[in-house]
């Protein structure tokens, strides 16, 4: 079993009957995602709600049980991985395209349980990759000079064989963008937050309630 499954396993462990999971987007959700319906399939009475196309057609494919997020007054837990979490338990995701759904469920959440390995641990947001932030397609160019104001470098997001421009589920646009590092996320967070055309950034501030880390066989919890 590798750390991904790992940490996954210990994650659905956690899950009680009756409660309503939202499951994230990514490799390390999808082993969560096939963690929870092994547990589901011996019996416990859950439902879910995918934070994706992807996590809903995976969670479809191993049985689990499904609402949609229309349906939803709230949730019990979130469970997703970051592309970076610094020490304060802030992340940074977005590396896909569901930032929309990802912080309204995380939000939305009474707890929002993050996995992880040791890789993505950094001492700042920003540290690894830019910051993705997602536009309305017709302000892109006036949003990226808000960021260079404030002063961060902007590009829009490319298809990987740099044919097109990455558009997100929620039909937007993305700016990567890079800040200096004396940039503090959690300002930063509500920065971005004001900026018109700003639909969803990839700073998760405040949010996550526990951070569960795999290393070498072993999980450790961090909880804010």
């Amino acid at each position: 079993m590798n750390d991904k499954e790992l940490v996954a396993q210990y994650a659905a462990q956690k899950i009680e009957d009756g409660m309503i999971v939202g499951l994230g987007t990514g490799s390390t959700a999808n082993c969560f995602i096939e963690a929870l319906a092994r547990r589901h399939q011996e019996g416990l009475k859950i439902k879910t709600i995918a934070s994706s196309v992807v996590s809903a057609v995976k969670a479809r494919e191993v049985g689990l049980p499904q609402i949609g997020i229309e349906q939803l007054p709230g949730l019990d837990v979130y469970v997703d991985g970051a592309d970076e979490v610094a020490p304060d338990m802030t992340l940074l995701k977005g590396r896909g395209y569901d930032l929309v759904r990802e912080k309204l469920l995380a939000g939305a959440s009474r707890e929002f349980w993050v996995l992880i390995d040791p890789g993505k641990r950094v001492g700042r947001i920003g540290e690894r990759y830019p910051i993705p932030v997602e536009v309305i397609p017709f302000a892109w160019r006036l949003v990226r000079e808000s960021l260079a104001a404030i002063g961060g470098k902007a590009e829009l997001r490319q298809t990987p064989n740099k044919d097109g421009l990455v558009v997100t589920s929620h039909g937007s646009l993305v700016l990567d963008t890079v800040f200096p590092e004396e940039f503090d996320s959690r300002k930063l967070d509500a920065v971005l937050n004001g900026i018109p055309g700003v639909i969803e950034h990839g700073i998760f501030s405040r949010l996550a309630s526990a951070v569960f880390c795999a290393h070498d066989g072993q999980v450790e919890e961090q909880l804010a």
